[in-house]
């Protein structure tokens, strides 16, 4: 297995333990959850059950008890309610004899169907009977992140508190891209793999459809455009699989999709149309815990003007060059070097160092420092000496100083131009001016392949590469 160590420690560990164990695992669909429970127990539980998609409390009784007969249980065909289903799970545990009785319950929000008593009968089945024991693991996954935080890791309920661990598994870095590429026997160089992170994030799932002998633009082409590529409806199921009415939901980050830099939730209301209310709140939420989009304040803003940015990978590309659904079976390939490709290569750049913060810090030497990551957009002002100007990545450190970065996308040495080396310090006078931080102000470049040596480039504090973007975290 790739990666996970922590998250294979937490696991494995409850099973060495002389207590019951209650573990949630939660993530966004395709990361790798089933997965890794499947691997960390080597496929060997005492009962496995999923739920069953759009199914209604028929259908999940149905399959439940039929994952009882699966297991070796007696199952009731006549079982009305989820009581009655727990019981026969209790009776099932009760005959085995192995020393530790590993129950793992996928797909958990599908089967809590409208108006059902299947969170009354998990509450029960836990308080009343397997948190008193010394030999239950319980393991429960959902890819309705929302549903898992509110209804099983937040709880006000009778579940409250009584979670022993939870496990939220997050996308992987491109540290671990490289490390299951490299498995895979494919001998790509490091920006082949950034270009597929551009597209596909770090989700496991995606990565498995890349193939050996195909350049980056073929596999895109295989993986998303062709007549039967298998991600091509992927959007379509994925937040579908999230939420159980995701309309809301999409209309927001179609919003936010055409504003690279983001909105604040008033400017979303615009743009959108939506009504004024604390629904779109819980949806913004809801996006933000799910990993699709970023919540954040500009430096020096109030947190009533927080910015949402949508940062996923795919769902960027989908709505840049999918969504219109290109008939030509090699589009990807056709695009290479258009300056729309260019253009949103530059972007995706951007996104992938916001999704490597802590390389770039272990990078600079303050891994260990507490830091803020803000933006920065300042309006023209001559009065107060304010150029106007954008920064879309400020390190706010608690030493005092600000990590000023800009960042940008070259496949050779970036060569710093004197309009290059006014912008950065109009970006620093405008920092400075509209704020009126005393923090030193550190003017930092991120780029692929370095820095060219120049007149310039001395006025740079520091640089960090795409190399640094792939080391391990420590």
């Amino acid at each position: 297995m790739i990666g996970r160590e922590k998250e294979l420690e937490k696991l494995t560990d409850a099973v060495k333990d002389d207590i019951s164990h209650f573990i949630a695992v939660y993530g966004r669909r395709r990361v790798g959850k089933t997965f890794l429970i499947r691997e960390a127990f080597n496929y060997r539980f005492t009962f496995q059950h999923s739920g069953v998609y759009k199914g209604d409390l028929k259908t999940e009784l149905f399959a439940f008890e039929a994952s009882i007969k699966d297991a070796g249980g007696y199952p009731n065909e006549d079982v009305k309610n989820w009581m009655q289903a727990f019981e026969d799970l209790k009776e099932l545990i009760k005959a085995s004899r192995e020393q530790k009785k590993i129950i793992f319950l996928d797909e958990l929000s599908w089967m809590d169907t409208q108006n059902s008593d299947f969170m009354m009968a998990l509450e029960h089945f836990w308080n009343g009977w397997a948190s008193s024991r010394k030999d239950i693991i319980l393991i429960v996954c959902a890819s309705a992140t929302s549903w898992m935080i509110s209804k099983i890791i937040h709880n006000k309920g009778g579940l409250y508190n009584r979670l022993t661990e939870q496990i939220h598994l997050q996308a992987f870095d491109l540290h671990e891209c490289e490390e299951y590429i490299h498995s895979k026997g494919i001998a790509a160089p490091r920006m082949h793999i950034m270009q597929y992170y551009m597209v596909f994030g770090g989700i496991p799932y995606y990565w498995t459809f890349i193939q050996k002998g195909y350049s980056p633009a073929q596999n895109i082409d295989r993986i998303l455009f062709e007549k039967d590529a298998p991600l091509k409806e992927e959007f379509d199921y994925l937040f579908a699989s999230i939420f159980k009415n995701p309309t809301t939901h999409i209309r927001l980050i179609g919003a936010l999709a055409e504003k690279r830099s983001g909105m604040t939730r008033r400017e979303i209301i615009e743009e959108t149309g939506l009504t004024n209310s604390g629904d779109i709140t819980v949806k913004l939420n809801e996006l933000e815990k799910c990993g699709f989009i970023r919540k954040y304040n500009a430096f020096g803003k109030a947190s009533k003007d927080a910015v949402y940015q949508l940062i996923d990978n795919f769902v960027l590309f989908y709505y840049g060059f999918m969504e219109n659904e290109p008939t030509d079976e090699h589009f990807w390939s056709h695009q290479i070097n258009t300056p729309m490709v260019n253009t949103w290569q530059g972007h995706a750049f951007e996104r992938v160092c916001l999704l490597h913060i802590s390389q770039i810090k272990q990078k600079l030497g303050i891994s260990g420092v507490y830091t803020d990551v803000n933006s920065l957009y300042c309006r023209a002002d001559p009065e107060k000496g304010i150029f106007g100007s954008q920064t879309d990545l400020l390190i706010v450190r608690k030493d005092q100083v600000i990590n000023l970065c800009e960042i940008k996308y070259a496949q050779t040495e970036y060569l710093l131009t004197g309009d290059d080396d006014k912008a950065m310090q109009r970006r620093i006078n405008d920092l400075k001016n509209s704020t009126g931080t005393k923090y030193a102000v550190y003017p930092t470049m991120i780029t692929v392949y370095g820095l060219a040596e120049n007149m310039y480039s001395g006025n740079i504090m520091s640089v960090i590469i795409l190399d640094d973007l792939f080391m391990p975290l420590f």
